[in-house]
């Protein structure tokens, strides 16, 4: 593998030495006994930036010449290339300029201008990222600056590579490495290292379902642009995976697995719930995988890397909500009522089962509210009452459609 001799993890992490947490390597007994493995969680959601990505900004960014560093460096990010980039240029007493998409939460603004403090500028433009890139991309150009790229740079690579190098330290004796896979920074950079101290580890790669762009790129034999997103996984969610980084997972990815953004949120919530973890969505990946592999890791050392912890509280309703629908716990119906006196009555006493519970209700038609059609939600305490539910609903001659499965609805009325 040529790009091996470009790549020296090992050096990053001495560069790094002053700089980064690192990050504790914990034993999950829960996760441990229910898959019949050892697994153990890297925790990189306790990192300076609360993600990884620190690492990588920060060992490219420190290898410019002085030359470049006076004239300053540019990015273009939403999240935690970001933070890492901030960081790196106060650190390191540089001028940053970082361009984020003007729809970019304000938690991520401040957190972003609280490590960078004076040292940088954030300005915000477009509404994508596409946009933002292009126009980071022409600044950068006529201000002769440095561009620093989230994955797609052998510096950049080799500075994510550390957090492989820091889990063989630990644990040498690893079977199985899983990682989650954007662009492909972390995936390739850890994964050269590893087989490279140790042939026989497997890595696994793990993309959001909705941002499949590196199991794209391996079945084009190539990076492509994907049309269209599910932008939810931010963390992991790129239109293209990396010129620089998909020939590298091509090579040391044994196996991408592909998670439900519902899936993603389910893990958010039991790492939150029964660890006391605060996951992004991204960071959560690796977890959520388990189940999708849980005969290939039977009886092995797995090693899931939680990469950020950079979860906006806000985001919560609409991460339980994805986790009720994915585990056919909530479903939305428009359900017509009979214009006859006590069918809104009959619909709660005698469809609803005694644990089911309505939590939303509103009839769709402007005028002559009391009947007609109306949109229903309805959460359930086990998946099994669902057919219970749907029975009870045509026995009583209820006229329904279950809006959950039809995507066009279920973004318009929901």
């Amino acid at each position: 593998m040529d790009f091996e001799n470009k790549l020296d993890s090992v050096a990053a992490l001495e560069r790094l030495q002053s700089v980064i947490k690192h990050t504790p390597l914990e034993y999950n007994t829960s996760l441990s006994e229910k898959y019949s493995c050892e697994v153990y969680l890297k925790r990189e959601d306790l990192q300076v930036v609360r993600s990884y990505k620190l690492r990588g900004a920060y060992n490219m960014i420190s290898q410019l010449s002085e030359e470049s560093l006076s004239k300053g460096v540019v990015c273009a990010s939403a999240g935690n290339h970001a933070q890492g980039v901030a960081f790196s240029c106060k650190k390191l007493n540089t001028r940053g300029v970082i361009f984020m998409p003007e729809i970019t939460p304000k938690q991520k603004i401040n957190q972003t201008r609280m490590f960078g403090g004076n040292m940088i500028e954030i300005i915000l433009v477009g509404d994508t990222f596409d946009d933002c890139l292009k126009e980071a991309l022409t600044y950068t150009e006529v201000n002769k600056m440095t561009f620093i790229p989230p994955f797609d740079n052998y510096k950049i690579i080799e500075g994510q590579g550390t957090v492989g190098v820091e889990i063989l330290e630990e644990l040498p004796d690893t079977d199985i490495v899983i990682v989650p896979v954007g662009g492909g920074g972390l995936s390739a950079g850890a994964g050269v290292y590893m087989k490279k101290v140790n042939p026989a580890i497997k890595v696994f790669g793990v993309e959001p379902e909705g941002a499949p762009s590196m199991s794209r790129a391996l079945q084009n034999d190539g990076p492509v642009t994907l049309e269209v997103i599910n932008r939810f996984v931010d963390g992991a969610s790129v239109k293209r995976a990396g010129e620089l980084t998909f020939p590298i997972c091509r090579e040391v990815l044994d196996e991408l697995i592909l998670v439900p953004e519902g899936k993603v949120c389910t893990t958010i919530l039991k790492l939150y719930n029964e660890d006391a973890i605060v996951a992004e969505p991204a960071g959560a990946l690796s977890v959520a995988a388990l189940d999708f592999c849980a005969d290939q890791i039977k009886g092995k050392k797995v090693v899931c890397v939680l990469s950020g912890g950079n979860n906006d509280i806000e985001r919560m309703q609409e991460i339980k909500e994805l986790s009720l629908l994915y585990e056919k716990l909530k479903h939305y119906f428009v359900v017509n009522f009979p214009q006859r006196p006590g069918a809104l009555k009959l619909f709660v006493n005698k469809v609803l089962g005694p644990d089911d519970d309505i939590t939303r209700f509103e009839f769709i038609k402007k005028i002559q509210k009391e009947y007609g059609p109306a949109l229903v939600g309805i959460e359930l305490k086990s998946a099994d009452d669902y057919s219970g539910l749907v029975e009870r609903m045509e026995a009583l001659k209820f006229d329904y459609k279950e809006i959950n499965r039809d995507l066009t609805l279920f973004e318009y009325l929901v």
